[in-house]
């Protein structure tokens, strides 16, 4: 009886992971998964039944047997109410009535399962119930495979330890319920004086010792079939996940050669233009202005000529650094020339801020920065477009700021200027910095 209950425990815990497994791999991949656990999930509960009837002791007058075609025939409601089980829970919302409606399929199922199993004693006088024993019995199998629903629903997607150990819980929930049921059901059954064994008097019928055989048999196909999916379920996540982190890590290489510049990391020309667009949309929609700054560092090629362009290359990475740490996060920071780089500063409630903030970036970059053969400090240029008074595109924006950036590196006052429509003509021959 001990050993009937530990199998209906294994049976349900091995359900309660592999709903799991079939929730995690929706699709025609599901249904192996429906069929390995409901066929695992339906031997237990069978082999629960048998080993509880091979602790089932009878003054007969004789030995005893059971007809070979209805034991193995019991089988099977079993496992398909253990598969009708496993597609219900895989459902991405299991209402109430669903969980009603297959918890009494699947009470059908296991009360089928055992009384064609008690049918297989082939006894003479035949079986008698209890009536309210037997009704006990249904219900308790009803209310055990509602519970079964709902534990292996709530269950289904949890991995952690704490979930590792509910679903022990529910395992030892569930076994017991099923134990009960058939319990319950042998209580229910009455046996008459002098019973005698129909099946052990005619041949190719199975021995309490074959039934023996077969149930343990039973029992380690269970097992094998458990973790034989354990360890399929456990390769193939395995796999799943190295490939999503080679894909992941493949998609954020790609990424980065499309819309990061090389050398600093920052957003490229690509990426700007495309950041510049949203960016005038959202203002267009909420009545906000934002600003473009465009800035050029000064006297930046001397620095390559002195002292190399690994030095110039490093030197240009702690800028852009700086240039980062020197904006909100919210603003956008892009590289998109040799030593030129654009800012957009958005949400700006006043265009003093901007004036303040191409302050703050001034002096930042206006700090020396530390190379092998000394310390090299450069100043820059920064150019000002406001929107929507300096442009209403990208083009437009991109090109005024970057006149407004030659007007400051012609003026050297303050470091930065407001674009304003004459400084245009101070710029011919240069072109657009973006077309």
């Amino acid at each position: 009886m001990a050993l009937s209950i530990a199998v209906a425990v294994i049976a349900s815990y091995a359900a309660l992971y592999l709903a799991g497994r079939v929730t995690a791999h929706p699709g025609p991949g599901g249904w192996i998964w429906i069929v390995v656990g409901g066929f695992a999930m339906g031997i237990g509960i069978w082999s629960m039944h048998f080993v509880g009837m091979l602790a089932f002791r009878l003054p007969l007058d004789g030995p005893m047997s059971y007809d070979t075609v209805l034991t193995l025939l019991s089988q099977a409601p079993a496992i398909g109410a253990s598969a009708l089980a496993l597609t219900l829970v895989s459902r991405q919302r299991l209402q109430n009535r669903h969980v009603l409606i297959g918890g009494i399929l699947i009470a059908t199922g296991i009360s089928s399962m055992h009384y064609i199993g008690m049918a297989a004693m082939r006894i003479a006088p035949a079986i008698t119930y209890d009536p309210v024993l037997l009704a006990a019995s249904v219900a308790i199998a009803l209310a055990a495979s509602y519970l079964a629903l709902w534990i292996a629903f709530e269950l289904r997607e949890r991995y952690s330890a704490v979930a590792v150990l509910a679903k022990l819980g529910g395992a030892a929930i569930l076994g017991g319920a099923i134990s009960s049921m058939h319990y319950v059901g042998m209580a229910a059954a009455q046996f008459a004086p002098e019973t005698v064994s129909l099946a052990a008097t005619e041949g190719h019928n199975l021995t309490s010792a074959s039934l023996a055989h077969l149930v343990g048999g039973a029992s380690i196909v269970l097992l094998l079939a458990t973790l034989i999916a354990s360890a399929l379920d456990a390769h193939m996540a395995d796999k799943q996940t190295r490939m999503a982190n080679l894909l992941r890590a493949d998609n954020q290489h790609l990424q980065s050669i499309a819309f990061r510049d090389s050398l600093t990391g920052l957003t490229n020309r690509a990426l700007l233009e495309d950041r510049l667009t949203q960016e005038i949309r959202h203002a267009e929609r909420g009545g906000r202005i934002f600003a473009v700054l465009f800035i050029d560092l000064d006297s930046f090629k001397p620095v390559n000529d002195t002292y190399g362009h690994r030095s110039g290359d490093f030197m240009l990475t702690v800028l852009a650094d700086r240039l980062v740490g020197a904006v909100r996060g919210t603003d956008t920071v892009a590289r998109v020339g040799g030593d030129e780089f654009v800012v957009i500063l958005s949400e700006l409630a006043d265009p003093r801020d901007a004036a303040a903030l191409c302050e703050k970036i001034r002096d930042t970059i206006a700090q020396p920065v530390v190379l092998p053969q000394g310390e090299v400090a450069v100043s820059c240029s920064i150019g000002i477009s406001l929107y929507p008074d300096h442009g209403t595109d990208t083009i437009t924006l991109l090109e005024n700021a970057d006149a407004a950036m030659y007007a400051a590196k012609a003026d050297n006052r303050y470091g930065y200027r407001f674009f304003k429509p004459d400084m245009k003509k101070t710029q011919a021959g240069h072109a657009p910095p973006i077309a």
